[in-house]
């Protein structure tokens, strides 16, 4: 079964727009497990601007599915996430100022930093995630690294699948395959949508869990976040 995780990033940019506590992100992790998905995804940014370090706390608490914690892995968020006991942390090479993820890991070039980063997380008894891109080599030093999973990053699929699905998804199932034959699991994150992630779904091996933030928040916006939730869990059957 490919796992739900719902990112609610974007609930904390709307309500820090505004200031104060609506909409609450409290509440969006409480329904969004309510209404069936099998996680929640948060990305804390040094700079606030969606999630905070307090959010990241506040939520802990309310979990009764899986805490997936995106991030750079610098000190302070180590810290942090040894700190809560998160389930999962996927770990991404964003510099502070980046507007979204937007490439995998160099994991040959950054793996003695990596391979150091990993087991810290392991000895704490916390599942590790690398976001690569769909490239063979770079998840053969993901392999190096000896992490848990890894995360594909999907934008390019995405762009792609409206013009070519077979040739969009060439390169991810062949990653993907590789994962596989060195015994690590696959997620997968970034621009999936309604459109594109049952496709995704049916020809990606050993797919464990999606992350889905911008698209479903953005749907929930007309379907409503239950409708919305079920229309992605329809997906991955």
């Amino acid at each position: 079964m490919t796992r739900l995780s719902v990112n609610i990033n974007k609930i904390a940019t709307l309500r820090n727009s505004r200031g104060g506590k609506v909409p609450s992100v409290k509440d969006a992790t409480i329904n969004c497990q309510k209404f069936g998905a099998q996680g929640i995804t948060i990305h804390p940014r040094p700079d606030e601007r969606h999630i905070t370090r307090k959010d990241v706390y506040e939520i802990k608490p309310l979990i009764t599915t899986e805490f997936n914690i995106e991030g750079y892995p610098s000190e302070d968020f180590l810290k942090m996430v040894i700190e809560v006991q998160a389930d999962q942390v996927t770990l991404v090479p964003d510099t502070d100022a980046q507007l979204t993820s937007d490439h995998g890991w160099d994991t040959w070039k950054n793996l003695g930093f990596l391979k150091d980063v990993i087991a810290r997380l392991q000895e704490a008894g916390i599942r590790t995630s690398i976001f690569v891109d769909p490239d063979e080599k770079a998840v053969e030093g993901a392999a190096e690294i000896k992490t848990d999973r890894i995360e594909l990053y999907t934008e390019p699929y995405a762009t792609l699948y409206p013009i070519d699905h077979t040739k969009a998804i060439e390169p991810f199932v062949a990653a993907a395959k590789m994962a596989a034959n060195l015994g690590i699991d696959v997620n997968a994150g970034h621009d999936l949508s309604l459109e594109n992630l049952n496709y995704m779904y049916h020809k990606i091996p050993n797919l464990k869990e999606v992350s889905i933030g911008h698209a479903l928040i953005a749907d929930a916006l007309y379907l409503g976040l239950e409708t919305t939730i079920q229309k992605y869990l329809d997906c991955l059957k």
